[in-house]
């Protein structure tokens, strides 16, 4: 169980640092309120930091590195494969498309 756990909070960890890490491409920039999503992070509500990142993301010219941190947090929340069961898009399958489109102009 022990064992469990710890891999449980390393995984944690690991999505943490990578939607914190896509967080910091946005603090340098005008008008974007970081408030929900700081919030979010601190009460461990990694999947609704996510999708705020995704949606502040969404219209902006942001990296490709960008992009990787939400890729890897959302591998690690394995949010890819819940999508697969959803009859609408959601913040996982924007996150591949911005993935893919900023890979493109890489």
């Amino acid at each position: 169980m022990t064992d469990d756990r710890e891999a449980l909070q390393a995984s944690w960890n690991q999505t943490h640092d990578h939607l914190d890490a896509a967080r910091t491409h946005l603090t340098h920039l005008p008008d974007i309120d970081l408030s929900a999503t700081l919030e979010f992070l601190e009460h461990n509500e990694l999947g609704l930091a996510f999708d705020c990142l995704v949606d502040l993301g969404d219209d902006l010219d942001l990296p490709l590195s960008f992009w990787q941190h939400l890729d890897r947090a959302a591998r690690e929340m394995r949010l890819y494969s819940d999508a697969l069961h959803r009859p609408h898009l959601t913040a996982a399958d924007f996150c591949r498309r911005h993935l893919a489109a900023a890979s493109e102009q890489e």
